[in-house]
């Protein structure tokens, strides 16, 4: 915690506590608006800030982010954010860190349903760039209404990587749908879907 002294007569305002902010903890903060969780609780202890979230479209489904600020991040990371998840009862978790993740720490990191943020994950929100579009993951019937619609398979859709920077802001997994809703100047609004691959 950083103490600025600061002396003013009119007010008798003699100091102020500010609270630093990591890159991380801005992530999470940019993650949680874009992913449209709802609060819960947030804890910075050694030098890990951790935030309980709830899915808003999954209602009861609580997810863990911790911000850790290691240059690399190994198994051991790993292994603790799951001790974590398993005393909170919570099954699902997302690492911010800042630095890159060992590839033993990946494979850990699948097997216990923590999803690994990359360090290229902006700090701000990419949705009010006016050049880019509005992403939107299809609900089970929306994806229905539109396979049906266009009679075609998923796999047929033109494809988006998971690792594009605005489907991993809103949380898009392989096997998803993406509704991308482009503004254009003849049409109004232009709607495409997009399949998400590994």
């Amino acid at each position: 915690m950083l103490e600025f002294e600061y002396s003013n007569s009119q007010t008798g305002f003699n100091s102020l506590s500010v609270e630093e902010e990591t890159l991380e903890e801005r992530k999470a903060k940019i993650l949680i608006k874009l992913r449209g969780y709802g609060f819960i609780k947030k804890e910075k202890t050694k030098g890990i800030a951790s935030y309980i979230v709830e899915a808003q479209k999954d209602e009861g489904r609580k997810i863990l982010i911790w911000c850790v600020s290691d240059d690399t991040v190994g198994i051991l990371t790993i292994n603790r954010m799951a001790k974590a998840m398993k005393e909170a009862e919570i099954e699902h978790g997302i690492l911010i860190a800042s630095g890159r993740y060992t590839n033993a720490a990946k494979q850990a990191a699948k097997k216990k349903h923590i999803e690994l943020l990359p360090k290229t994950f902006p700090v701000f929100d990419i949705f009010e760039h006016k050049l880019v579009p509005k992403h939107e993951i299809l609900t089970p019937e929306e994806r229905e209404k539109v396979l049906a619609q266009y009679k075609v398979k998923p796999y047929q859709l033109p494809q988006i990587k998971a690792s594009d920077p605005a489907a991993k802001a809103i949380g898009a997994k392989p096997g998803d749908i993406l509704r991308i809703t482009r503004k254009s100047p003849t049409a109004g609004e232009h709607v495409v879907y997009r399949y998400v691959v590994e």
